[in-house]
């Protein structure tokens, strides 16, 4: 488990560009479990789409990122703090199949494909309750 703390001494990110609210499962080296809880008061619920707020699918890519991005941070023993930042390089097979909004907690999900010469590959998915809302083969540069 990891809380809020945890996950900025591993994130860069801060409000409002942090997704990840809580990491309930990590195995360094293999995979993760977080989840982002979307609440109606995020700022980009006003504006996408007036009537009908749904959380951006650029934004639940990003998510699903950050969540990799703690696992690489966590299963190479580095922090932001040590001057290691991950920078998303790449997207490969991204599906969106549902939309996510107000009142989902989403469940995101990263595991370790490979990493050569600092770029790591994770496969990633997204889903509420049980029902996969996008999916994607990531890839992420260690600098």
């Amino acid at each position: 488990m990891m809380d809020i703390e945890g996950i900025r001494k591993h994130l860069p990110h801060r409000y409002p560009f942090l997704f990840v609210d809580r990491v309930v499962a990590i195995e360094p080296g293999v995979s993760i479990e977080a989840y982002k809880n979307l609440s109606i008061n995020e700022p980009y619920f006003d504006g996408h789409f007036p009537g009908n707020p749904v959380f951006p699918g650029v934004l639940l890519v990003e998510a699903m990122a950050q969540a990799a991005g703690i696992l690489g941070f966590v299963t190479m023993g580095k922090t932001p703090e040590d001057g290691s930042i991950y920078y998303l390089v790449g997207t490969d097979k991204l599906r969106f199949k549902r939309p996510c909004v107000p009142g989902d907690c989403v469940k995101l999900e990263a595991s370790i494909v490979s990493e050569k010469r600092g770029i790591w590959k994770f496969d990633v998915r997204a889903s509420v309750d049980g029902k996969t809302a996008a999916s994607a083969t990531i890839l992420c540069a260690d600098r």
